[in-house]
């Protein structure tokens, strides 16, 4: 849980998230450009360290709550929180789900990718994956004054249940900035009762984490860590950090072309 004091970023501060948050999405884009068949998650996590390095930064991941990982790489069913192993072998037409977070100057950047290893996806899995982008997108539009944190959520989840999918209740969005986790909690489905208002100067990391069958999950015994999904089901992962402004909102981790 995150609970606290919401934090609302001034101008300078926006501006250091701002580099944070360019640096993941630059990464994170080079990561989803280098998936391919035949390579190991762990490959990923080393390619990973590399570009994150080369942004001058350094990975939110490693070592926080002691993850062992420099990026989250989950496959098929994993819907969070997969390790990076030199043993799991990336297939033709497996769902790769990349979240990446950098960390610059004392300022965090996060976001998060399912993509298709070689080729196209299949049907399911193509229509899970926009679903997911699609919801992402439909949460973002909502962060703005004058909503609340259930607008985005309720938004999120109608989305989802419209496409047959269902959103992870376990696990959710949150605030992000100075801190990889801060207040407040941002749910992807309405939450019963009243919710935080929107104020310009949050910053929120917004990541619809939806299954293609039941929204229960299961972390494996063994590393402790991956997430999958408790039936076996497809699961897909999308993640923009935005920034609430007095009109639209800012998507930070937005990829800019050179």
């Amino acid at each position: 849980m995150v609970n606290g004091k919401i934090h609302l970023y001034s101008q300078a501060e926006v501006e250091g998230v701002r580099i944070a948050a360019q640096a993941s999405a630059a990464v994170l884009a080079r990561l989803c450009e280098a998936v391919t068949p035949g390579m190991s998650t762990a490959d990923l996590d080393m390619l990973a360290e590399s570009f994150i390095r080369e942004t001058g930064g350094k990975s939110a991941f490693l070592g926080y709550r002691g993850y062992p990982g420099h990026i989250c790489v989950s496959l098929n069913d994993e819907v969070v929180h997969g390790i990076g192993r030199p043993d799991r072998i990336i297939a033709g037409g497996d769902l790769v789900s990349l979240d990446v977070g950098v960390t610059i100057g004392g300022y965090v950047g996060d976001n998060a990718r399912t993509v298709c290893a070689g080729g196209q996806p299949g049907e399911l899995a193509a229509h899970l994956m926009q679903t997911t982008a699609d919801a992402l997108q439909a949460g973002i539009d909502k962060a703005r004054p004058g909503n609340c944190l259930n607008d985005i959520g309720a938004t999120v989840e109608r989305i989802v249940k419209a496409a047959r999918f269902e959103v992870v209740r376990d696990m959710v969005g949150h605030g992000c900035g100075i801190q990889m986790h801060e207040p407040p909690e941002v749910p992807n489905y309405r939450v019963p009762g009243k919710s935080p208002a929107l104020l310009p100067g949050m910053i929120l990391a917004i990541e619809p984490m939806v299954n293609a069958g039941t929204w229960r999950i299961t972390v494996d015994r063994k590393d402790g860590w991956t997430v999958r999904t408790a039936d076996g089901s497809l699961s897909a992962h999308f993640e923009h950090q935005i920034l609430i402004t007095e009109n639209d909102p800012e998507i930070l981790t937005w990829p800019k072309t050179v």
